[in-house]
């Protein structure tokens, strides 16, 4: 019994939609995006507000983070935590780093609260803005800040780059990122 163009049409759409949800698409930087990999927090969501205690007006320790999704093929993932807004959202001049990690080993899915005291094994630091490794929570001068939590799954470790800046470490993945993965967090001084 053969199917009627109007089923086939219908079937076909059906498997392209599914497919189109596992395909990577480009960014604006050529890192492809993918529908499946994800980053989140359970301590504050998409664009919510990041609790004091991550923050400069806290204890200024590591978010808990997980994320899911990597493509086959995954060796290593970089984390970059960012402020686009420095030092002022209404005349943002700079990006801040706060957290520059990368060689995280493929089947780390999960780093918890205060993780930048005890990395998993094999994960290497970069500088943040600071010029100093680990984890610097939001500390925004003026004005509601963003703060982007970048993911990225490559298809190798990185050899040691020796505390590699954002730069640095962004020139040593180009032509390694299989996908990637985003979510922001804001924060401004209370008062």
């Amino acid at each position: 019994m053969s199917m009627s163009f109007g089923a086939t049409y219908m079937a076909m759409g059906s498997l392209l939609a599914s497919l189109a949800v596992a395909l990577p698409t480009a960014t604006l930087e050529g890192a492809p995006v993918s529908q499946r990999l994800v980053i989140e927090s359970s301590a504050y969501s998409d664009n919510g507000g990041i609790p004091a205690r991550f923050t400069c007006d806290g204890q200024d320790i590591s978010p808990p983070l997980a994320w899911s999704g990597a493509p086959a093929g995954t060796k290593s993932f970089v984390l970059i935590i960012e402020d686009p807004d420095a030092p002022d959202p209404a005349a943002p001049k700079m990006t801040w780093v706060h957290w520059v990690l990368y060689d995280i080993p493929a089947g780390v899915h999960f780093l918890p609260e205060s993780a930048s005291r005890h990395l998993p094994d094999g994960t290497r630091e970069g500088v943040n803005g600071w010029q100093q490794t680990g984890f610097r929570g939001p500390c925004p001068p003026i004005g509601r800040h963003r703060y982007f939590h970048k993911l990225y799954a490559l298809d190798v470790v990185l050899p040691d780059l020796h505390a590699p800046d954002k730069a640095r470490l962004e020139a040593a993945m180009r032509g390694h990122v299989l996908a990637q993965a985003q979510f922001i967090g804001t924060y401004r001084h209370p008062g």
